[in-house]
């Protein structure tokens, strides 16, 4: 399962649908406030979070990812049109990869199977 913070509907549900698609089941948030609390209840595989977003940042909601014990581990996607490549802030806030928009729903699933190479879509992920 993977959490998907957006704050821009057309975005998250581009991004959804994609991950839908290939078989991924998604929780979608509208800011990181929201994403945090299902990070907590759900524990999914990976967490895909925009930069900019109302309450708590993308950067914020990796910190706070990396900040607990039982969360740490999750693979954390920080997906950006404001971050320049060699940006280092997605990278000093914890962030497994990050995916500068406007991006491709292709490139979006191939990062993804990149970080969870080992359950493939058809499984359940």
């Amino acid at each position: 399962m993977i959490v998907v913070a957006e704050d821009h509907d057309d975005i998250r549900y581009v991004v959804q649908r994609s991950l839908e698609r290939a078989g991924h089941r998604v929780v979608a948030a509208a800011d990181g406030v929201t994403a945090l609390a299902a990070v907590r209840e759900h524990r999914p595989d990976l967490v895909i979070t925009d930069v900019d977003m109302p309450y708590m940042t993308g950067l914020e909601l990796c910190r706070a990812i990396r900040a607990d014990d039982d969360l740490r581990h999750i693979p954390v996607v920080v997906a950006s049109g404001s971050l320049m490549p060699g940006d280092g802030l997605a990278e000093n806030a914890g962030a497994s990869a990050t995916l500068l928009k406007p991006f491709l729903p292709a490139q979006l699933l191939a990062l993804v199977a990149q970080l969870l190479p080992s359950r493939a879509a058809s499984d359940g992920a």
